[in-house]
Parts: structure tokens; C-alpha cells; sequence
């Protein structure tokens, strides 16, 4: 007896299901739960991720390991608290990897990429070079919002970028008068597109992950990425939608689109993302509150050092 038609049968699949079938599904979450629920490739955390996950009951016992941790390596306050922060991201990271057979991706806390002694902004190449080059430490670049930012990655090769899909399009909302777009008129998936499109076209071999989604048809609209790094809830809503997902991004279709190819110095770059005042403010106010959500994680921490302290 026939089991129906490929037709009917293909309905009755997932979106997530459909979505996996050309791109990389990433889970956005530091929830282990969650990705049990998913079976995503990869996942990727940053600190307000793993602050949510820190105030969860079910992760107590990591954060208490790693004050432990903290306080056992001895120093001032500001070096316990210090250590107890890189040892609850390694922590998180490494039983994420139970979970998930590709790779995870914890985001560094935004003030340490002063580093270097410059800006963040200009120096995100050299430093990913250092890094990528002279220590094979794989380097995902988040807050990504121009194309000037993509360009410089791409040529600093870096393993990976994270273009923030659903903020491009919140400064867009907010800016402008248009309020609502269709799935492949929004500003981000636009974006996400166009820097898919040259990597391929060009031979570029830094991988593109969409990230920070706003919605399922921004997701289904960007069907061929790389990677998609996705919420539990989009993943949610993914699972129970059965509608059909197309490919819309494909190396064939970007070698056959009308790019030319760019190189940026540090001059031309300094202009051309300054040129794109999205980019500028999305960057800025992005780094400001991922650096705000490791202040209240190191706030956190220290009252509970604080506590043990009290309680010896």
C-alpha cells in the first residue's frame, strides 16, 4: 500500500525539518534543554544568553563550580571574579558540545576587545588575523551590520561571521516610516544576502551565520545560508509549521550576480562604515549591551563569592 504521495508527504515535513535540508541549524541559546529538544548542528552563546541561563535553577550547579573555581585561583576580588566569568563560558560551552555534534561558539565579553589598545571597530581584522593565523583560535564575528564590516572579515579570513538579521531590521522600524516588510523585502535578510552573494561569487572562505531573528519568514527567506542561528522559540514555531521551505540562496545563484569585487584599507574602510549610519549605531549600541548583560553576570558573581565568603 502507498504510504502517499511525495507530494503530500513533503507537507506533512517540519520547516525545520525542510530548513535543515539546506542550511546549518544553529540553536541561539545557553538552555541545554533546549537543544536536546532541537538537534541543532552547532549552537553559539554570548553574555546575555548565559546570563538568562545562569538565574536557572537547572545550571546552579555550574555556576557554583566555577565560583569555586574562581576563588580557589586566589587574587583580588576583580581577578576571582575574572576567572569565574571564563571558567562559567568555557563551562557552558563544553556541555553544549555534549549536545550538538558540530561546534559551539561562545562570544568573548565585548570589553576585552580592547586588547589591542584601538578601537574594536578598526582593528577587528588584525585581530582576527592574530588569532585565526598565528594561533588557530577559529573567530565568529558578531555584530555584524555593514557591508563594510563583512568585506574586512572576508579578507582578514575569518572563519565565520554573524550578520544580526533582526536588529538591521529593528533600525530600519525605527528610523524610517515603513513599519512591516515582506520576508524578502526586510532590510536584514537583504543584507545577509547581498554579503552571501560576493563571499561566493568572490570564493571568500568565510562562512555566513544569520543571526538575531525577529521572525520565521525571516529565517525561511535566507534558506541556503550557511548557518542560521536560531531562538528556541523561532525553533519552536519552525517545528510546527508545515508550509514548504525554498532554497533562496545558492553559490550558483551567486556567481551569477552583478558584484564587483571591493578591497577595504583602513582608510576606505573608516569611511565606508561610517557611510552607513545603521551600521554605525547597531554596532555601537550592540557592543554597550552585551558589555552591560557581563557587568550584571559579574555582579551576580560577586555576591555569591561574597556569600561563600560569609558563609566559611
Amino acid at each position: 500500500m502507498s504510504s502517499g504521495s511525495p507530494d503530500k508527504r513533503r507537507k506533512m515535513e517540519s520547516a525545520l525539518n525542510q530548513l535543515k535540508k539546506h542550511t546549518v541549524v544553529v540553536a541561539d541559546t545557553g538552555d541545554f534543554n533546549a537543544i536536546d529538544e532541537y538537534k541543532p548542528q552547532d549552537a553559539t552563546t554570548n553574555p546575555s544568553l548565559i546570563l538568562a541561563a545562569a538565574k536557572m535553577p537547572a545550571y546552579q550547579q555550574l555556576v557554583d563550580q566555577a565560583i569555586k573555581y574562581g576563588m580557589a585561583k586566589g587574587g583580588s576580588e576583580e581577578e576571582q571574579v575574572a576567572n569565574t566569568m571564563d571558567k562559567l563560558f568555557v563551562s557552558f560551552g563544553l556541555e553544549i558540545l555534549k549536545k550538538v555534534p558540530g561546534r559551539v561558539s561562545t562570544e568573548v565579553d565585548a570589553r576585552y576587545m580592547q586588547t589591542y589598545n584601538k578601537v574594536l571597530l578598526m582593528t577587528q581584522d588584525v585581530k582576527c588575523l592574530l588569532l585565526e593565523e598565528k594561533h588557530g583560535v577559529h573567530c565568529n564575528m558578531t555584530l555584524l551590520f555593514s557591508f563594510a564590516q563583512a568585506v574586512a572579515c572576508a579578507e582578514a579570513k575569518v572563519t565565520l561571521i554573524s550578520p544580526f538579521v533582526g536588529r538591521i531590521l529593528d533600525w530600519y522600524k525605527e528610523n524610517t516610516d515603513r513599519k512591516s516588510y515582506e520576508p524578502h523585502e526586510d532590510p536584514g535578510v537583504v543584507s545577509v544576502t547581498k554579503i552571501y552573494n560576493y563571499y561566493k561569487k568572490f570564493g571568500y572562505s568565510t562562512v555566513v551565520m544569520g543571526a538575531s531573528f525577529r521572525n520565521t519568514g525571516e529565517v525561511k527567506a535566507l534558506a541556503g545560508c550557511d548557518l542560521l542561528t536560531i531562538s528556541p522559540g523561532l525553533l519552536a514555531e519552525l517545528s510546527q509549521d508545515h508550509s514548504a521551505v525554498t532554497e533562496m540562496l545558492s553559490v550558483e545563484k551567486a556567481k551569477a550576480c552583478d558584484l564587483e569585487k571591493v578591497h577595504l584599507d583602513e582608510k576606505t574602510f573608516r569611511w565606508e562604515h561610517n557611510e552607513d549610519r545603521m551600521g554605525v549605531e547597531k554596532l555601537s549600541d550592540g557592543i554597550r549591551k552585551f558589555a552591560a548583560d557581563a557587568v550584571k553576570l559579574e555582579t551576580m558573581i560577586k555576591e555569591k563569592i561574597l556569600s561563600v565568603k560569609n558563609g566559611q
